[in-house]
């Protein structure tokens, strides 16, 4: 692939504000892709409205310039392309790889083994709800046999989707998208070729091909960057009362960032302009550390190590 089709992205959902480790993630895939000299797009996972915080959107693009930030194009909004995805699932469901379902998160815990990522759908409803039931979801039909990521970080990852995952969600029951279908057909309908973002989704990127498969569309390359965890080795998150970053002090922020990734920043790049500039000038994801990065108490949003 030549460097000038490079197209790369940064998705953040507006359920909470960035953070340390979102940051890491936001830097990296944008080092990576004006290196390569392609472009960075930027995307608003807007898709789970109870989840979302109020004006977290707005923050997230503010934070964003704040840091020096540039993208190309406007900020797509997931929230505005619920006919992208009806017609994915459309062409699923007419081409035999989707099925509705009808089953209660209770009467799969009750009947399913624990996987990856929860509980392993046990194939009830894969010929057809039982007499009298609707379905109320749309879940893809896994194949058997085992699916690779040659991961360009994180190296090969094998994972038996139909034994550690089982048939996944495509639409959810409460009507919501479900993400390992919206992010596909965003990704394919943006033209992103490579995407460079955490770690902690390695483990839905073997979904995330089948859904390329089954759609008979292109997959991307995949960089998993190291995720940043608290000292009880918990992933950085809203969840995890990570703190928000910054804009007021996003040189101090950047420079950690950068050295959480492998690149520490000489002394005399004060000022976020320069910090830039050598980040442009040094970056090379062979100096990545592989993760994960655990951060000691109080070192937020520093770079003190554990």
């Amino acid at each position: 692939m030549s460097i000038a089709t490079y197209r790369g992205r940064f998705a953040p959902s507006p359920t909470g504000l960035l953070h340390a480790g979102s940051l890491s993630t936001a830097v990296g895939s944008y080092l990576e892709a004006r290196c390569r000299g392609g472009q960075w797009l930027l995307r608003m996972e807007d898709l789970d409205p109870p989840r979302e915080v109020p004006g977290a959107a707005a923050d997230i693009l503010r934070t964003l310039e704040a840091f020096g930030f540039e993208w190309d194009g406007e900020v797509v909004y997931q929230s505005r392309r619920h006919d992208l995805y009806r017609d994915a699932l459309r062409q699923l469901i007419a081409s035999g790889h989707a099925y509705a379902c009808c089953c209660t998160r209770k009467e799969i815990a009750a009947a399913a083994q624990r996987g990856l990522d929860g509980y392993v759908y046990p194939g009830t409803c894969r010929n057809g709800c039982p007499d009298g039931r609707a379905g109320r979801a749309w879940r893809l039909r896994v194949t058997p046999g085992e699916s690779v990521v040659r991961d360009r970080l994180q190296g090969e990852h094998r994972q038996n989707l139909a034994r550690d995952i089982g048939d996944f969600v495509l639409l959810r029951a409460d009507g919501f998208w479900a993400y390992q279908l919206a992010v596909v057909v965003d990704d394919a309908e943006q033209g992103v070729t490579d995407i460079v973002r955490g770690a902690d989704l390695l483990v839905s990127t073997p979904r995330q091909l089948a859904v390329y498969a089954a759609l008979g569309l292109p997959a991307p390359t995949y960089c998993h960057l190291p995720v940043l965890t608290n000292e009880a080795g918990e992933k950085l998150s809203k969840q995890t009362l990570a703190p928000a970053i910054s804009g007021a002090d996003a040189a101090r922020q950047l420079r950690a960032a950068l050295t959480l990734l492998g690149h520490a920043p000489p002394a005399e790049c004060g000022d976020l302009a320069e910090l830039w500039r050598w980040a442009l000038a040094s970056w090379s994801l062979a100096s990545v550390p592989r993760g994960p990065l655990r951060l000691r108490v109080g070192s937020l949003p520093g770079v003190g190590l554990a």
